[in-house]
């Protein structure tokens, strides 16, 4: 009895890389734009709030995210930059593109977390609104908008490591305009029939000379 061994087809064997390459990128796309669009929303509401007390009595204060840190604003702009450059580069410089879109979201998550209980804006907005350097805010509460540009810094971070992980199967916008050193074939002109004055004529408004052949 003869046995017969299946052989995959080279198409169904590619086609699995093909699938993962379509759908990571979808997902970091969306990842990445996503995220970078809610840490920078996040880093514009308000972050925390107190009350300051002077002589005549008590004001309130907030702070918004961007006065309490600067870096989720600037690490979700370049983020967002690293994930177009993503598709500028090939190799090695996708490699590290890549590794900079994903330590830009660490870096909003980090500073994120740690701003969500920082209250230097509003001890810095109390001195300013009372002349006293040492005067700071009671009653001091923190919103969840901290946390929200974290979860921005999450999808930038799972964005950048399925550039690492799949970026190679990603296409490269320049890669339709670059050229091979291999030179083109010449056109051939076509063969004009000095009996067919319709070839006569298509050859002259092609610039040739149908009596040099």
């Amino acid at each position: 009895m003869e046995y017969v061994t299946a052989v995959p087809h080279p198409r169904s064997e590619a086609a699995g890389p093909a699938r993962a390459g379509r759908l990571s990128l979808a997902v970091a796309l969306l990842a990445g734009a996503l995220g970078a669009a809610v840490a920078l929303l996040a880093t514009r509401q308000q972050w925390s709030e107190g009350t300051a007390t002077v002589a005549g009595g008590s004001f309130p204060l907030t702070a918004k995210g961007s006065d309490v840190t600067g870096v989720p604003a600037a690490l979700a702009i370049v983020g967002l930059a690293a994930l177009v450059a993503v598709f500028a580069v090939r190799k090695s410089g996708r490699l590290l593109v890549s590794a900079l879109l994903a330590l830009s979201g660490a870096g909003i998550v980090v500073a994120a977390v740690f701003g969500a209980s920082d209250s230097s804006a509003l001890d810095e907005k109390a001195a300013e609104a009372t002349g006293d350097t040492a005067a700071g805010v009671d009653v001091l509460t923190h919103t969840a908008w901290p946390y929200v540009a974290a979860v921005g810094g999450v999808l930038l971070l799972v964005a950048g490591l399925l550039a690492l992980r799949y970026g190679r199967l990603w296409p490269a916008m320049s890669g339709r305009y670059e050229r091979s050193g291999a030179p083109r074939p010449r056109r051939k002109a076509p063969v004009v029939d000095p009996d067919r004055p319709e070839d006569l004529w298509k050859a002259l408004d092609r610039g040739e000379d149908p009596t040099s052949a």
